[in-house]
């Protein structure tokens, strides 16, 4: 937060309800704020880590809040070594954060001959992955966007005032109207003197198909796509595509819904509530571990007995990544009486990882690596087993299929990646645990780095093997 003479940063662990509350939010006085909640890919989940980063530059302050994840890293942070003083070490007298946005940061903070808007044209054309940005100095607020626009970024309007978002459905909480995305490589300046546009690289559209399928609210739109109504189609196509007779439609809970909501009306099978979701566990599926993970899948459901007893049952989900969720569930159907259960997935199997902002970044932990459909299906104790096809997904977002990544269940990323022993979620964590090495560069490694400590961090073989087709 700025009141135009000084940037004051609140952060700490935990949910947004936990952090704030009136009193802090009372003392936060300005007329330009960044606010921002992490879900970790890069770096461990640690208060150091957490965002917004923070430099002091010649020029002012600078703060950053990022949404996605970067691929070069490792040369990122080379760029950092080299920076000329010490402003890009530590921040506060704590330990040194281990994520991609605290590279980009020193790395906007690190050009005392240039100003904050013109460094960021000199290093977002270095930046390669996906990011939006959002991030100010005492008098300016900056937005960009990644030249692929992977993951979503809008401009709103308030009656005295602009707001940046990650999601439409945040300027509408805000009482904001929208104006626009972001374009792909665009970067946006917002100061007293109003907005204005410039570009830092030529716009290659490969937007996220898994915000359509899961990640984003089902509020929000993208690309003039409302989700909520893309997810219910999905579940008309699979209905389509993957017909079975059965009694009752229900949703894994909640990002199931809008799909079961479309495959009860394609097939006809009436809709119901067969499962209970406790409102006060999270997303099960960015937990930081396993453990975490399955404890809170039998924390998160339970079963309507008397609606499901005697049932032959479709369960829509609307992906399957490791496999513990459907497992559990499952098994917890089958308890409860169903006669049948049949499940479908309103995406095609997730085969690859991603390396773009969701955390599963080897082919290890990705149960449709390497088993057949009918095989997972068994492993997961169901009557049956399908997914809507790539195609049939891709048409339910009303997006051409060129303008979408889909890297995650076809391997076909938009951009060229570095080696795999450069790439991973504790890369730079692995690297001070390594001696405080010069970090390696597109596949140098440097005298004496411990790349083969960073790839078993990766997950072994698996994430070796990642970036080749079978």
């Amino acid at each position: 937060m700025s009141n135009g003479s000084q940037i004051l940063v609140f952060k700490d662990m935990g949910l947004v309800s936990q952090v704030f509350d009136e009193a802090s939010l009372g003392s936060l006085h300005g007329h330009i704020a960044v606010g921002h909640a992490r879900y970790s890919t890069t770096g461990s989940s640690v208060w150091e880590n957490a965002q917004p980063t923070f430099r002091a530059t010649v020029h002012g302050s600078l703060a950053l809040g990022h949404n996605g994840n970067l691929v070069n890293t490792a040369e990122l942070a080379a760029m950092v070594a080299e920076l000329p003083g010490e402003e890009h070490v530590s921040r506060s007298g704590r330990t040194a954060a281990t994520n991609d946005t605290d590279l980009v940061t020193a790395l906007l903070a690190g050009h005392p001959d240039l100003s904050i808007e013109e460094t960021a044209k000199v290093v977002l054309p270095k930046v390669k992955g996906a990011f939006s940005l959002v991030f100010m100095d005492e008098h300016t607020l900056y937005a960009a966007r990644d030249p692929q626009g992977i993951r979503p970024l809008v401009l709103g309007r308030l009656e005295r005032g602009w707001v940046v978002a990650s999601e439409t459905a945040a300027l509408d909480i805000c009482g904001a109207s929208f104006i626009r995305e972001v374009e792909p490589g665009e970067l946006i300046a917002i100061d007293e003197n109003g907005m204005r546009s410039s570009r830092f690289a030529e716009a290659k559209p490969k937007g996220c198909v898994f915000e359509y399928v899961y990640l984003a609210r089902p509020d929000t739109s993208i690309a003039g796509r409302n989700v909520h109504l893309s997810r219910v189609e999905m579940g008309r196509r699979l209905a389509k595509e993957a017909p079975v007779e059965a009694d009752l439609v229900i949703a894994t809970p909640e990002s199931g819904t809008p799909a079961a909501i479309g495959y009860a009306e394609a097939s006809g099978i009436p809709y119901g509530s067969g499962l209970v979701k406790n409102a006060y566990v999270g997303r099960t599926f960015i937990q930081p571990s396993q453990t975490i993970r399955q404890l809170g899948i039998r924390l998160k459901l339970n079963p309507l007995r008397e609606v499901i007893a005697g049932k032959r049952l479709v369960v829509v989900d609307d992906s399957i990544v490791r496999g513990n969720t459907q497992r559990a569930l499952v098994r917890m159907l089958r308890e409860a009486g169903a006669a049948e259960v049949h499940i479908r997935i309103s995406s095609p199997p997730v085969k690859w990882p991603c390396f773009f902002g969701i955390d599963f970044a080897t082919r290890a932990e990705l149960i449709a690596n390497g088993m057949s459909v009918e095989e997972i299906g068994r492993t997961l104790g169901a009557d049956s087993l399908a997914y809507i096809s790539i195609d049939g997904m891709i048409e339910a977002t009303a997006q051409p299929k060129d303008r979408l990544c889909r890297a995650c269940f076809d391997g076909e990323y938009p951009m060229e990646l570095p080696d795999p022993a450069l790439l991973g979620k504790l890369l730079l964590e692995a690297e001070i645990k390594g001696g405080q090495q010069k970090p390696a560069v597109r596949g140098k490694p440097t005298s004496g780095s411990d790349l083969d400590g960073v790839q078993s961090l990766l997950g072994g073989a698996g994430a070796a093997d990642a970036l080749r087709r079978p």
